[in-house]
């Protein structure tokens, strides 16, 4: 039966080209996500992801996802769903499972950030482990708490950040998105005239956060001079994916539509700029260091990641010394 409303009449007839094209950015989101979700795991530790790079990720990819549920344009496409046919409702619906994709990706970072966020045991340190006495096998028997090399005498700046930094993060995120279900809700139940308002300040306010969330990243690593936990193959993806997100909501808005499609491109850039660093302190410093026969120096000392993602000292020849824990991990 012909749809009698022009709007379900007009996504009753989806073009292919267009359907193809979303499957395949629906698709990149998923796959650009993996490779961060599995190094973070294979590593069991989330060292060197800045807390607040997570924060501003999530709660964008929060406030994104609210924001196109809510417009009242995505209630017409699902309440079309109930004149056309599944494939033609499955294509108009592809834009929030593309958001919600989004969403889902950064939350599980987030999630695994908080799960595999390194818990140091020194006391005056949180990002330090204590080396356990050789003559004390037992883990009932407390360690000494003397001044070493694992750890320090004296409390050192709060970075990296602590646990209760990660916890205070993954609060924030869940609070925020409580809130803005029940506002949402809310609103859908009694002033329903105001959810076209509502979505915009939702779209504002996941492009605020997004525009941002790379900047505490950036520093993060340009601090640690190492990689650490993040994936370059995520965003050997993410990167050029955000230009072609660009350009083809570029293609379809105009000009006018910088406000939307410019978000990506900032986005992409601040990514990409974040990609280089990360690529040079992975690949180029160690070959550098290599070829000048400098293995490590005071200030940038080779260390590697053990089960709890806390970092030791080894030899130029890459065996463990003295100072390498016995117990690397439990």
């Amino acid at each position: 039966m012909d749809p009698i409303n022009p709007h379900c009449r007009a996504l009753a007839s989806p073009s292919y080209l267009n359907f193809g094209l979303s499957i395949f950015i629906f698709i990149g989101i998923l796959v650009s996500y993996l490779p961060q979700h599995y190094r973070i795991i294979s590593l069991r530790s989330s060292f060197g992801i800045s807390p607040y790079f997570v924060l501003l990720g999530t709660t964008s990819g929060t406030a994104s996802l609210a924001n196109i549920l809510v417009l009242p344009r995505s209630a017409q496409d699902v309440a079309c769903c109930r004149e056309i046919s599944g494939f033609a409702c499955f294509s108009a619906l592809l834009g929030i499972f593309q958001v919600g994709m989004l969403w889902f990706g950064f939350s599980t970072i987030l999630l695994l950030f908080l799960i595999y966020f390194p818990r140091a045991t020194c006391p005056t340190s949180p990002t330090h482990s204590v080396i356990p006495s050789p003559t004390s096998p037992s883990s009932t028997t407390k360690p000494p708490q003397l001044p070493s090399p694992s750890c320090p005498a004296e409390q050192p700046p709060p970075f990296p950040p602590n646990y209760s930094t990660a916890i205070g993060v993954a609060a924030t995120c869940i609070l925020h998105a409580i809130v803005v279900l029940v506002i949402s809700v809310a609103i859908v139940l009694t002033h329903p005239s105001y959810l076209q308002s509502w979505a915009n300040f939702l779209g504002v306010t996941a492009t605020i956060l997004a525009s941002v969330q790379y900047f505490p990243q950036i520093y993060t690593t340009l601090r640690l001079r190492r990689v650490g936990s993040l994936s370059i193959p995520m965003m050997c993806i993410q990167t050029p994916g955000g230009f072609l997100w660009a350009a083809s909501l570029a293609a379809r808005l105009g000009k006018e539509g910088w406000s939307t499609w410019g978000l990506f491109v900032v986005t992409a850039m601040l990514q990409g700029t974040l990609l280089v660093m990360a690529v040079y302190f992975e690949y180029i410093v160690p070959k550098i260091k290599k070829d000048k026969g400098v293995l490590r120096d005071a200030s940038d000392d080779e260390r590697t990641l053990n089960g709890d993602g806390y970092a030791y000292e080894r030899t130029r020849d890459g065996q463990p010394s003295e100072e390498t824990p016995l117990l690397q991990s439990l």
